[in-house]
């Protein structure tokens, strides 16, 4: 018989869900998306690609691991979310970039970005961006010293042997388009990859592949890189410096880090917003910042500053943009507007 003095009712709020899915595994299939683009990288650059993203990958577990462990707070690094902010640091970086510098920048997006916070779904910016940012500030030099498109990174990174190069990014700053055909870069090398720049951001066909990867496990929507991709499309479609309009659309979507940023930085579940609306207003304000700071900006990129930009604009939109509750009707609304 039940001995039922020695049953526990447990009660919990609704709602009820239950889901194999859980921060590991949406983690885990964003590192999957990110593979294509690590070995084109590496296919691009050299062994010292592959190095590069893992000492990135091993520092933000070990600051991650070391602030909890000094704080003495339950250790989250089996999120894998240290992993995920590992590679995409490194794949915002030059490939030629220390190992010492990329160290530093992974201590400041987990701890002083994400940590100090309250850790992972508490930060307000997107700790890579915030990372690249602050690298970017700090050693400028560094930071903006490229690479030829196959330039072979020895295992341990030497550049000693690299030939540095401008990105497409320089030419298209200056409206040089014809100059960066004359320098023999086509739409299709920019669409493949085969051109200098960040170390995960040059090839669109493997972000492309990765995107659709996280589209179909549901991992993101569609709305956020759509809006995005698109509001830079459209502007410089009618806005063109150079060429024709088709020529400097395609180059300018498929340069610079827009693809990376558009899949992977401003879908960002804590720093983007929880509505589709929201998502398409966020994805448009990404992508008007991004053309207003490669157009009149005097840095060649935008994708950074204007995705960290809109996140700080997140809550004021999903604040605007929230759906009604339940059987709340309009004029509700206005009743309790008026009462405040």
């Amino acid at each position: 018989m039940t001995d039922y003095k020695n049953l526990k009712l447990i009660a919990t709020s609704s709602p009820h869900i239950r889901s194999a899915e859980n921060t590991k595994s949406i983690m885990l299939d964003v590192i999957i998306a990110m593979i294509p683009a690590l070995a084109f990288a590496v296919y691009n650059f050299g062994w010292g690609a592959l190095t590069l993203t893992a000492i990135s990958v091993i520092g933000c577990i070990f600051w991650e691991w070391a602030y909890r462990k000094v704080l003495k707070k339950p250790q989250s690094i089996g999120d894998l979310s240290a992993v995920v902010t590992g590679m995409l640091i490194a794949f915002v970086c030059p490939p030629p970039t220390p190992y010492w510098m990329i160290l530093i920048g992974d201590f400041f997006s987990i701890v002083v970005v994400k940590q100090l916070f309250g850790g992972i779904g508490k930060n307000f910016i997107n700790p890579a961006l915030a990372g690249r940012a602050f690298l970017l500030g700090s050693y400028a030099s560094v930071m903006t010293t490229w690479i030829a498109p196959g330039s072979k990174l020895g295992i341990f990174g030497s550049a000693a042997d690299a030939v540095t190069a401008a990105t497409p990014m320089k030419y298209l700053h200056g409206g040089d388009l014809e100059g960066l055909k004359a320098a023999g870069v086509s739409i299709n090398d920019m669409f493949v990859g085969t051109i200098g720049g960040s170390l995960g951001e040059v090839s669109a066909l493997m972000l492309l592949l990765g995107g659709v990867y996280l589209i179909i496990r549901k991992v993101i929507t569609w709305h956020t890189p759509v809006a995005y991709i698109g509001t830079v499309a459209v502007l410089t479609y009618l806005f063109p410096k150079g060429g024709s309009a088709m020529e400097w659309m395609l180059y300018n979507i498929l340069g610079g880090g827009l693809m990376l940023g558009a899949f992977f930085m401003a879908t960002d579940y804590a720093t983007s917003p929880v509505t589709h609306k929201g998502q398409l207003i966020f994805g448009i304000g990404c992508g008007l910042f991004t053309v207003f700071i490669r157009y009149f900006g005097s840095y060649n990129e935008g994708v950074c500053y204007s995705i960290m930009v809109m996140n700080l604009l997140v809550a004021l939109i999903d604040k605007n943009v929230k759906p009604a509750r339940f059987g709340v009707v309009k004029s509700d609304k206005k009743k309790e507007a008026a009462a405040k």
